[in-house]
């Protein structure tokens, strides 16, 4: 506004209406958040849809899995792809144009391992923790300083749960993200280093000995052709250790999901501790205001039959090709007899 710029704003978010707006009023940038880009390449494409007046989007939530095939399609030529959140004291902004990244930051940060299963930082014999490697996800840290302030919530309590104490140094004190990010190679950046966002700590779960990150492999599951959406979560099986994987899935209009092919798919793209042991077709994936998935009620529901009307499936074990879940496995399930 103070350039002279002028501003469309929409009372509600339309997918369909959202090319025909843009050239209407002459967009050329736009303001996106959570998984309103996967929105829009849900949209039946057409060829022209690069034929528009945008240019660049800011925001935060696109994924790496449609950023290229966005950018593509509708014609986009810078992405500024930014972090951070309104109570934390770090940030990191996109601002060299570089695919599949949150960008750089100018705050004093650490990524650390993280126990994912028990929830915890891993610390060493000293007590302080542990670096990751590079390009290994962890737990992003920013360091609380004269320069980096924290000033935290209203609750003291709650202000002291997001402060770590000890991370490199005895005594030092560090914000809590509660994200879990890594250092990806960009190629040239004037010497900062580039980061990518993996998942929250609690969006994390640890299936046979491995971390699973629920938003990789939903990038993969996207990638599906008769997928619109999926949500991963983690879900418990009574007699087995960490979480075993279940994908809520949203077919596109008109489709019925090919178990077999799709089975195929998800073997032949994903490692096995990663490929969620339970689908549940879900007819809408649920959102929050700003276009994150939500996961609370699929996480308590999980595969309970009772409990969900929705078509549920199950990967068996040394099975190659998932199956209804039925009262009979269900009960093995419960049983901790299942073979997991």
């Amino acid at each position: 506004m103070w350039s002279g710029s002028s501003m469309f704003i929409r009372r509600k978010f339309s997918a369909s209406n959202f090319l025909n707006e843009t050239r209407e009023y002459g967009t050329t940038c736009f303001v996106y958040i959570g998984e309103l880009c996967r929105y829009l390449m849900s949209q039946p494409e057409h060829a022209d849809d690069a034929d528009n007046p945008l240019e660049r989007i800011v925001g935060n939530g696109l994924r790496p899995d449609i950023w290229l095939n966005f950018k593509r399609r509708y014609g986009i030529k810078r992405i500024s792809e930014f972090y951070g959140a309104s109570e934390g004291n770090v940030a990191f902004m996109n601002l060299l144009n570089k695919d599949r990244t949150i960008g750089m930051t100018a705050s004093t940060i650490a990524l650390v391992r993280y126990d994912v299963d028990a929830d915890e930082i891993i610390r060493d014999a000293q007590g302080q923790c542990i670096p990751v490697a590079d390009g290994e996800a962890g737990l992003l840290l920013a360091e609380i300083n004269e320069t980096q302030v924290f000033e935290g919530y209203t609750n003291a309590e709650a202000t002291q749960k997001k402060i770590v104490h000890d991370v490199l140094a005895a005594g030092d004190a560090w914000f809590n993200s509660g994200d879990l990010i890594r250092e990806v190679k960009v190629g040239f950046t004037a010497g900062r280093k580039h980061y990518q966002l993996v998942d929250r700590v609690g969006d994390t779960f640890r299936w046979r000995s491995e971390n699973v990150s629920t938003n990789e492999v939903g990038e993969i599951i996207n990638q599906y052709p008769q997928v619109q959406f999926c949500n991963v979560y983690g879900v418990a099986i009574p007699n087995t250790d960490g979480r075993a994987g279940m994908a809520a899935i949203t077919l596109k209009s008109g489709e019925q999901l090919n178990l077999g092919d799709f089975s195929a798919f998800v073997a032949g793209q994903l490692p096995a501790y990663a490929r969620p042991v339970f689908l549940r077709i879900h007819p809408e994936m649920e959102v929050t205001g700003t276009f994150k998935l939500m996961k609370g009620d699929l996480r308590r529901d999980g595969y309970d039959l009772s409990l969900v009307a929705d078509p549920l499936y199950v990967l068996k074990p040394g099975q190659a090709v998932y199956e209804s879940l039925d009262e009979t496995f269900l009960a093995k399930l419960r049983s901790g007899s299942a073979g997991y």
